[in-house]
């Protein structure tokens, strides 16, 4: 067998020792995504499109930019389930719309007083409710871009390459990601952590904040819009 064949093997029996270890956590992120997903969403295709992601995860991981690989299969899995679900998206344009036209006065208000914008402000300056407001947070949970594996310019933009967590490798963006996060209002912060570092569904962080399910999909979803409208410039052209 020359080099090159054997080069090709051990890759191949690396990827496979990869997916073969990592699978369980394909199982593990799709049960938690699913619970903020249309129960139209069958837990079985979301464990096959994070497979698929898994299989591309293994095959372009590199560990030279200090990234450990599940960290890297994780984001890629999710990134991989949010596109299939994408794709089988009927929500809307009209929610969309008004969830681009949140982060577009989030970020108005944001950058005249320096502070974090409130939702009474939010929904004043789009003239509406704060009901109204919160009506729309609660909407765009079926709008399913509101995570924090993404970040758009465009609804129709919508490849994993676009990721915000795939430029995880790139300083400049991580320091970023972070710093915004770490700005966020405390309980946007409590509930982003929960959720995605703990991974609590929302039912018990709702329990931990003593809030509603319904509440703490608010705060995630405001938190999501917060943090695109301070990441705007990562947007893609």
């Amino acid at each position: 067998m020359n080099g090159i064949a054997m080069y090709t093997n051990l890759q191949a029996k690396t990827a496979g020792e990869l997916v073969a270890t990592h699978a369980p956590l394909v199982k593990r992120i799709a049960y938690h995504l699913s619970a903020t997903l249309p129960d139209t969403i069958l837990i079985e295709d979301l464990i096959q499109a994070g497979m698929v992601g898994l299989l591309e995860a293994s095959s372009n991981f590199s560990d030279k930019h200090g990234a450990s690989f599940s960290t890297y299969a994780g984001i890629r899995i999710r990134g991989a389930m949010l596109d299939d679900v994408r794709r089988t998206d009927w929500t809307p344009r009209s929610v969309h719309r008004k969830a681009r036209e949140i982060t577009k006065v989030m970020r108005q208000i944001e950058h005249e007083t320096g502070r974090d914008a409130r939702d009474t402000e939010i929904a004043a300056l789009l003239d509406i409710t704060l009901e109204e407001y919160h009506k729309i947070l609660l909407d765009s949970t079926s709008c399913r871009l509101f995570s924090t594996d993404e970040i758009e310019g465009d609804s129709q933009q919508t490849s994993s390459s676009e990721n915000i967590l795939e430029n995880l490798n790139e300083e400049d963006f991580r320091v970023a990601l972070t710093d915004a996060i770490d700005g966020l209002p405390e309980k946007e912060q409590m509930v982003v952590s929960m959720y995605y570092d703990n991974e609590l569904n929302l039912k018990e962080i709702g329990c931990v904040l003593g809030v509603s399910e319904s509440r703490v999909c608010q705060i995630n979803n405001q938190a999501m819009l917060r943090l695109k409208s301070r990441l705007f410039a990562y947007a893609p052209a």
